[in-house]
């Protein structure tokens, strides 16, 4: 069974890693770890826009793939089969978009624990992966 860690660089992410080394996985199975980057702007004159936007934004694109692929090495210093990947697009459709595209069984997240007030005014990743998930969630809490 392939397993999806969706990272978003906060501490509760280390806490997934170090979840899913402990847990027992079959022999083949490989684990995704996928930080979702925000879209790029879609604004009149991207294409002719400033340089320093365009800098900007893949500066912290290649920020984002070092980070991910640092975790997936420490995956795989702990002799666990790991890619990372860097995708842009809506936050939970996109991981669900890779779930499937990797044939996921599990799905891990973490969660920051912002409450019920946050959660409705802003959203929740993890609220909307979990009703939406064809397969098993794990959340993995910050505290």
């Amino acid at each position: 069974m392939n397993i999806l860690i969706a990272v978003d660089f906060s501490d509760v992410s280390r806490k997934m890693l170090a979840t899913v080394t402990g847990m027992p996985r079959h022999p083949d199975a490989k684990v995704f770890v996928v930080h979702v980057a925000e879209p790029e702007p879609e604004f009149v004159g991207w294409d002719t826009g400033p340089e320093v936007v365009r800098d900007q934004i893949a500066a912290e694109f290649h920020r984002e793939r070092s980070q991910v692929e640092a975790m997936a090495d420490e995956l795989r210093k702990n002799g666990i089969d790991a890619a990372g990947l860097v995708v842009q697009g809506p936050t939970v459709a996109t991981i669900l978009d890779e779930v499937r595209r990797r044939e996921a069984g599990l799905v891990v997240l973490g969660s920051h624990g912002h409450g019920a007030a946050y959660d409705l005014t802003v959203g929740s990743i993890s609220t909307g992966v979990i009703r939406q998930s064809p397969v098993p969630v794990l959340v993995v809490p910050n505290r």
